[in-house]
């Protein structure tokens, strides 16, 4: 079974101040495609807690990771600046198509910064931390996720 990851971003959440309702989302997701998951790993906002959650993450031999919060333009929001400082290279299209959707039924979704791209063997695709945007963007990560994950394992372009 493949395993994947999930990364909630969020200060209050990782006070205890707020719960966690979009990182549980993205885990009953992934469990329902078939994926092994862990429940949410919740961090602190910042690109330096983003980096080391993630390279914590991948260690332990996550293919997916999926991270929820932080990709606005707030002076918090620094989850894409910490996955990019993982990733070996980008997949926009992934980032492209999820704020496409987002956008469809709320504007601001424009304003994401999210990234999507392999980090060593691992696809690495960010999201919004609200319920809507992890309901929106997790089929659009699992319709691409298995593909990536053979493509990574030198699979053919089936």
């Amino acid at each position: 079974m493949t395993t994947a990851a999930v990364l909630t971003v969020s200060d209050r959440s990782a006070a205890g101040t707020r719960t966690d309702t979009a990182g549980p989302i993205a885990v009953a997701a992934l469990r329902d495609a078939g994926f092994e998951c862990a429940d949410a790993v919740i961090v602190p906002d910042g690109a330096d807690s983003v980096e080391h959650a993630l390279r914590a993450l991948l260690s332990r031999g996550a293919r997916l990771v999926v991270t929820t919060g932080g990709t606005g333009v707030a002076p918090r929001d620094a989850t894409p600046d910490g996955t990019a400082r993982v990733l070996n290279h980008e997949l926009p299209g992934i980032a492209e198509e999820l704020r496409r959707r987002g956008a469809a039924t709320v504007p601001t979704a424009l304003l994401g910064r999210g990234l999507a791209g392999v980090a060593g063997g691992a696809l690495v695709v960010n999201l919004p931390g609200s319920v809507g945007a992890v309901e929106d963007g997790m089929p659009v990560i699992l319709s691409v996720a298995q593909h990536v994950i053979a493509q990574l394992d030198g699979g053919d372009h089936a």
